[in-house]
């Protein structure tokens, strides 16, 4: 008896994942974005960006600037195009 429970269960569990990703699926296809927001706007990235690039600042001065973590600003960096 237990066998045939584990066995619907974990079936029933197979039928959820599939739900959930379909509705992932169609939530993205609406445009929903998933995750927290961004911490830093384009301008605060570009204003950082500057202040590194053009004033000397270090990575760690810039972020405290902004009150993030320097980690936080280089996958800022990262993400957007770099300046030419």
């Amino acid at each position: 008896v237990l066998t045939v429970f584990a066995g619907i269960a974990e079936f029933e569990r197979s039928l959820i994942i599939d739900r959930i990703r379909s509705g992932r699926q169609a939530a993205k296809a609406k445009g929903v974005k998933f995750g927290p927001p961004p911490i830093l706007t384009p301008e605060q990235i570009t204003h950082a960006r500057a202040l590194v690039d053009q004033e000397g600042r270090t990575v760690k001065e810039a972020a405290a600037l902004l009150g993030v973590h320097r980690s936080t600003l280089y996958r800022a960096f990262n993400k957007q195009e770099p300046t030419p």
